[in-house]
C-alpha cells in the first residue's frame, strides 16, 4: 500500500464496546496502522472516518477516526499502581507545595523506617519538598500533604484525566469525549 498520510497523523480514538473510550488519560488512541489492522482483524466497527485515505493500485479505503471494540473489556475496578496513575490521582501537583514542576514521588513513611511502596503511602511531591522531608516522617518535620494518599478507583482516574484534556481533539471525537470546564474534580 501506498501511504497517502504521514505516519504520525491521523490518531484512531478507540472506544469499548459501549462507546466509551478505554481510557481518558492517557486518551485511548491507537495509530492509523494499528486501527487498519484491528479493522482487517475484524476486532473493530469503525464509527467514524477522515477524509484521508491509504492506497494501493487495486484497493482504498479512508483511515478511521473513531472506532468501537466488537468485544466489550469490563474495566478494572482499580487502576495499576504506576509512577503516572499517582500523578494524576493527585493531579500533577506536588502534594506539598502545589507546584507541578519537578514531580518525584514521596514515602508519606520513609522507605528507610519500613514504609512501603503502595497507594495509602505514596503522593506526589516536588523535588525540592522531596529532598526538604528527607527520610524523615511527616510528623518529624510537620510537612503534611494537601491530600492524604488514598487507592483511587478508575473513575477517580478518569475523572481527574478530564481536568486534562489534550492538545488535539478532532472534531469527529467530540461526541464520545466529556472534558467540560464544570466537572467536579
Amino acid at each position: 500500500m501506498t501511504i497517502a498520510v504521514s505516519p504520525d497523523a491521523h490518531p484512531t480514538l478507540v472506544l469499548n464496546a459501549d462507546y466509551r473510550p478505554l481510557s481518558y488519560y492517557p486518551l485511548s488512541l491507537w495509530s492509523w496502522q494499528d486501527a487498519i489492522k484491528a479493522v482487517f482483524l475484524d476486532r473493530v466497527n469503525i464509527v467514524s472516518e477522515y477524509e484521508a485515505a491509504v492506497r494501493s493500485p487495486s484497493f482504498e479505503m479512508k483511515l478511521p477516526s473513531v472506532v468501537s471494540l466488537k468485544t466489550y473489556i469490563k474495566p478494572a475496578r482499580h487502576p495499576a499502581f504506576t509512577r503516572f496513575n499517582v500523578f494524576l490521582r493527585d493531579r500533577f501537583e506536588c502534594q506539598y507545595c502545589g507546584t507541578r514542576e519537578d514531580l518525584t514521588f514521596d514515602h508519606l513513611i520513609p522507605r528507610s523506617k519500613g514504609g512501603l511502596t503502595l497507594w495509602d503511602n505514596v503522593i506526589t511531591a516536588c523535588s525540592p519538598c522531596n529532598l526538604r522531608k528527607a527520610n524523615k516522617s511527616c510528623r518529624e518535620i510537620d510537612m503534611w500533604p494537601r491530600q492524604m494518599p488514598f487507592r483511587p478507583t478508575v473513575q477517580d482516574l478518569h475523572n481527574n484525566g478530564r481536568l486534562f484534556p489534550p492538545n488535539y481533539l478532532h472534531e469527529s471525537w467530540l461526541d464520545f469525549l466529556y472534558w467540560d470546564t464544570e466537572l467536579e474534580p
